[in-house]
């Protein structure tokens, strides 16, 4: 008897179907470590594949969207930048809406868009939405980069309005605020999506219409006392504003709307995750 129960196979991997709701098994994200790589390198590749200036698209685009706002809201709405250079104002809330809205946007489209890969193999569901996180880290990475050099060239040239505080120090903590709202909210999205298509064409213009209630392209205290104090029930508003007080010294930074942005995001990931794992079990059946 001791024989046959030695020849049993001892397998390394055991698929459950009934796992807790809130369950991160980062040691299982860390064991398909090389297929996250794989799908950060092919979400890099696919966004420039078969384009001319490839990488470059990266200081064209906030580069571009700056200097339309700059005309529109800066010249022709005669909207205020805090005393600021247009274009560092303008371009420091464009490279952190881009980062936070394609996080979001991406992270919605997880089960629909991968629904063929899926349904043939096995691996952490979780490693999609999260390579798509760190891909656009790489972008945002490039396009941080480039606002320190116009920042650079700003403070070079001797303008006084422009300076760094310590709240810079913050830097990461911005960021991890924006990854991690950002892929809550598209977990949350993509889990619904499974079932109601509808929200697919909502997202789109939805995030858009998001932006215009965020201080991207004016200044929180351009606005009424009244809608100050309901534009700081968005947590993205705290990220904002904190970074442009941070690396331009205008904005208003307050650790409490920090703190409340950082409860706001740990609490949609708990949401997120929660949903995210209930709807994998079998959203094979509707999608």
């Amino acid at each position: 008897m001791s024989d046959a129960r030695d020849n049993q196979p001892q397998w390394d991997l055991v698929i459950e179907s009934k796992t807790p709701l809130f369950r991160l098994n980062f040691r299982e994200l860390w064991r398909y470590r090389d297929l996250l790589f794989l799908m950060v390198m092919r979400d890099y590749k696919a966004s420039f594949k078969q384009t001319i200036l490839g990488p470059i698209w990266f200081f064209i685009q906030p580069l571009l969207t700056s200097t339309v706002y700059s005309v529109i809201f800066g010249m022709i709405a005669k909207l205020g930048t805090d005393g600021n250079p247009r274009l560092l104002f303008y371009l420091s809330g464009v490279i952190l809406w881009n980062y936070f809205s394609t996080c979001l946007n991406s992270s919605a489209n997880t089960f629909i868009s991968n629904a063929n890969i899926f349904g043939k193999v096995y691996f952490p569901r979780l490693i999609m939405p999260v390579s798509v996180i760190i891909s656009n880290m790489l972008r945002f990475s490039v396009q941080f980069l480039f606002f320190g050099l116009a920042l650079a060239y700003y403070i070079i040239q001797g303008n006084t309005a422009v300076h760094i505080t310590w709240v810079a120090l913050l830097t990461p903590v911005f960021i991890l605020i924006m990854a991690a709202l950002g892929l809550s909210m598209g977990l949350i999205v993509s889990s619904l999506t499974t079932k109601y298509r509808d929200l697919t064409h909502l997202i789109g213009f939805g995030v858009q219409l998001m932006m215009y209630a965020t201080p991207v392209v004016y200044p929180a205290s351009e606005l009424p006392l009244k809608w100050q104090q309901i534009i700081q029930y968005n947590p993205m508003t705290a990220v904002i504003e904190g970074f442009r007080y941070a690396f331009l010294g205008s904005g208003t930074f307050s650790p409490s709307m920090l703190l409340y942005s950082l409860g706001i995001t740990v609490v949609l990931f708990f949401i997120s995750v929660i949903m995210f794992n209930k709807v994998e079990k079998g959203f094979m059946d509707t999608v």
